[in-house]
């Protein structure tokens, strides 16, 4: 399967935003109001401090609507922006301005938000030389746009999806009947095509890991004092992650623990949007 690009994904989603929006008679509130031809220029304005994310949508939304309008990019992706300040300028029909808001603020808003919360936990373990990751918790169709908005706020992408990379979850090891049993099988299936992760809750299951000599372990739900027995245990022998209750609050304790990287599910499917709003001349 080709991974799809951002571009590809935001294009993809507009389309779809739009639609929904527009229905089969698109807007009848402005359409009624405001005569064709009319012309207004406006601001997009961020209400709040934040990091953007996905700034491109407002040029895709403008460009797939009937009559014309422009926008000049005052910011840009991964550009942090205090309250008040300008996203992006507007300028041209006030049917496409009024109709297309809502899908530019929305789209823009959620991912700068995804940026915003993955930028102030990068914040907290700066120095730390910790990883900031993202999961596969993200909103069904939008995986593409959240993971590109996470590294927008200073992070890194885990796998993009299950055909991607290999992580041997407790539910397979259920199935199979141990750690031992299911690294193996995927030996069997998959050769050295793909670096194996195991995800492990005990100090017991890492050592078993740890025998199997895998390239990473995810060490889910451990305490600080847990994670640096882990730690200690793995010696650099693999990659170690962390995983599991983890928050803003108690995020650096984590990160101090020695752990080469932290993942988030949260970052994408908790993620407040950054309040935008388009302003009016």
């Amino acid at each position: 399967m080709r991974r799809e690009a951002p571009e590809e994904a935001l294009a993809r989603v507009v389309a779809e935003a739009l639609a929904e929006d527009f229905g089969d008679r698109g807007d009848i509130t402005t359409n009624a109001i405001v005569p064709p031809g009319t012309a207004m220029t406006g601001a997009i304005r961020s209400r709040e401090a934040g990091r953007i994310a996905g700034i491109d949508a407002v040029r895709v939304v403008l460009a797939r609507m009937p009559e014309p309008a422009s926008a000049t990019l005052v910011s840009r992706d991964g550009a942090d922006i205090e309250a008040g300040g300008t996203v992006a300028l507007l300028s041209g029909s006030a049917r496409t301005l009024l109709s297309g808001e809502r899908v530019m603020l929305n789209v823009l808003g959620r991912l700068s938000g995804i940026a915003t919360a993955t930028a102030a936990v990068v914040r907290a373990v700066e120095g730390t030389g910790v990883a900031v990751k993202d999961t596969r918790k993200t909103t069904p169709g939008l995986r593409t746009l959240e993971k590109y908005a996470v590294a927008a706020g200073g992070g890194v992408n885990h796998r993009s999806g299950l055909y991607d990379a290999v992580l041997i979850k407790d539910n397979h090891i259920a199935v199979a009947g141990s750690i031992t049993a299911a690294v193996a099988r995927t030996r069997s299936t998959l050769g050295t095509n793909f670096p194996i992760q195991v995800e492990v809750d005990t100090l017991a299951q890492l050592e078993e890991a740890l025998g199997c000599e895998v390239a990473a372990v995810l060490l889910d739900n451990m305490k600080p004092a847990g994670l640096r027995e882990a730690v200690g245990l793995v010696d650099r022998r693999c990659h170690t992650e962390a995983s599991g209750g983890i928050t803003l609050a108690n995020v650096r304790a984590v990160a101090e623990t020695g752990v080469d990287s932290i993942s988030l599910g949260w970052l994408t499917h908790s993620a407040r949007s950054l309040d935008l709003g388009l302003d009016m001349d």
